[in-house]
């Protein structure tokens, strides 16, 4: 069940009473759209007086998101947007296969094959087959972000999950700095 409340501070927001929240737990959108899930067992009560323990948090997440947006280029028209995406799909066909073996070798983590694709979504994913898939977005990365998030699918043919031993693994493979890396990733957009 979702309803829409006015919010005092933060304006609209969405209720998602939902039976498969397992907590309350509230997310902002890059549009700057709130919603707030929680279970059935919690009351509505509840749910908003935790919305108002993290209006701070909701206010700074969408200045955080708005600046963010107000980073990305500008949408080009359909057929340059097309020149674009054949563009950076030519360069990396050319640069990422190289890249994942040269750090497949590094690292001794071993891939069965590897695919470019147009995700939006994610940088990269990687199957239980060791399959790995990459964004042709990582041509518009910094290389050592590239080589990041080639290393980060690379951990996932030894942990297909983000247990602990995962991010163990990434952070001694890239020399102690998982963090430092994952916290620069995070102020690219994908969709750039």
């Amino acid at each position: 069940m979702t309803e829409t409340y006015v919010h005092p501070r933060l304006g609209e927001v969405v209720l998602a009473r939902t039976a498969r929240a397992r907590r309350v737990s509230i997310s902002v959108r890059s549009s700057g759209a709130v919603r707030v899930s929680f279970p059935p067992r919690v009351s509505q009560r509840r749910a908003l007086a935790f919305l108002d323990e993290k209006a701070e948090w909701v206010e700074r997440t969408r200045e955080r998101m708005a600046a963010k947006q107000a980073l990305l280029p500008p949408q080009l028209p359909p057929e340059e947007e097309r020149v674009r995406i054949e563009a950076l799909r030519r360069a990396a066909r050319i640069d990422l296969p190289a890249r994942i073996a040269r750090i497949s070798a590094r690292t001794g983590l071993v891939y069965t094959k590897m695919t470019v694709r147009a995700m939006r979504t994610k940088w990269g994913s990687c199957s239980n087959r060791k399959t790995i898939s990459l964004t042709l977005f990582l041509m518009n990365l910094p290389e050592e972000l590239r080589d990041f998030v080639i290393l980060h699918e690379l951990c996932h043919t030894v942990h297909l999950d983000h247990s602990p031993a995962f991010h163990a693994l990434v952070d001694r493979l890239c020399g102690g700095r998982e963090r430092e890396l994952a916290r620069a990733l995070r102020g690219y957009s994908i969709r750039g």
